[in-house]
C-alpha cells in the first residue's frame, strides 16, 4: 500500500487504475474512488498515514509516555497543577527521574512550567488536557 494525498487528505492507496483509483480513509475505513491524476503519491510510511486517525495530542502523549509512569503522570497532572516539590514527595521520585518523566512531556508539548503556591510546578497544557481526556473516555 501507498500512502496519497487528494485535497489535502491523505488516504491510503488500494488499487490504482488508469481514470480512477480505490483509497481508503485511515480514520473512517471507508473505501472510495478518486480519480487517479488528482491523487498525489507521498514518500511517507502507508502506516504514519493510519496512525493520522488518532488524534495528534494522544499521538503525542503514546510517544512521551515509554513506561507507566509517565502516563500515571500526565494523569495527575490532569486533576491540578503540581509542585515539583510535591511530585517528588508524593510520589517517591527522586528529582532527576521527576525532571527526566516530566522532561518528556514538556518536550511533546502536553506539560508546561507553571507557579504553585509560589513554587516551580508543572501543569498539563491544553493539548494534554485533550489527550488525557481522550484516553480516559
Amino acid at each position: 500500500m501507498r500512502a496519497v494525498e487528494h485535497d489535502g487528505t491523505r488516504y491510503l492507496l488500494v488499487t490504482k487504475s488508469g481514470d480512477s483509483s480505490r483509497v481508503r480513509d485511515p480514520a473512517t475505513g471507508e473505501e472510495r474512488y478518486l480519480p487517479t491524476d488528482e491523487l498525489r503519491m507521498l514518500d511517507a510510511d502507508p502506516l504514519e498515514a493510519v496512525a493520522d486517525a488518532i488524534s495528534d495530542p494522544v499521538r503525542r502523549l503514546v510517544r512521551a509516555a515509554r513506561d507507566d509512569r509517565t502516563l500515571g503522570l500526565a494523569l495527575e497532572l490532569r486533576s491540578k497543577p503540581r509542585s515539583a516539590r510535591e511530585l517528588m514527595n508524593s510520589y517517591g521520585l527522586c528529582e532527576s527521574d521527576a525532571l527526566g518523566l516530566l522532561t518528556e512531556l514538556r518536550v511533546a508539548g502536553l506539560v508546561a512550567e507553571t507557579t504553585v503556591g509560589g513554587k516551580r510546578g508543572y501543569e498539563l497544557t491544553d493539548a494534554g488536557e485533550r489527550a488525557v481526556e481522550t484516553l480516559l473516555s
